[in-house]
This record gives C-alpha cells, sequence and structure tokens, in this order.
C-alpha cells in the first residue's frame, strides 16, 4: 500500500487525499464527517477508498 490515498467520505461524497498511517482521526474537510481511524499501524478508514496514491 502507498503512503496515501484518495478516498471519498460517505456522507457529502468529498473526494480527500489522507495519509495511510494516520495518528490522529482524520475528517471530512467539507462535513466533518470521520474518514480514518488511528489503529497504531495503517488507519482504519470509515471513507471509500478509490485510489492509492505514492
Amino acid at each position: 500500500m502507498g503512503d496515501f490515498v484518495k478516498v471519498k467520505c460517505v456522507d457529502c461524497n468529498n473526494e480527500q487525499i489522507i495519509f495511510t498511517k494516520a495518528s490522529t482521526t482524520v475528517m471530512c474537510q467539507v462535513c466533518g464527517g470521520v474518514l480514518a481511524e488511528p489503529t497504531g499501524g495503517i488507519a482504519q478508514f470509515k471513507a471509500k477508498e478509490m485510489e492509492e496514491l505514492s
């Protein structure tokens, strides 16, 4: 898996690029919904994964 991934918010369909190993909860910049939560490794994605980026 790459270092970054493009995801789509399930609440508002906003597309956002996030770090795969996030150390804090990642929020949608538009609606404030949770996109990913930290796990100590690869983040647990709550949003739909669209594309892996390198």
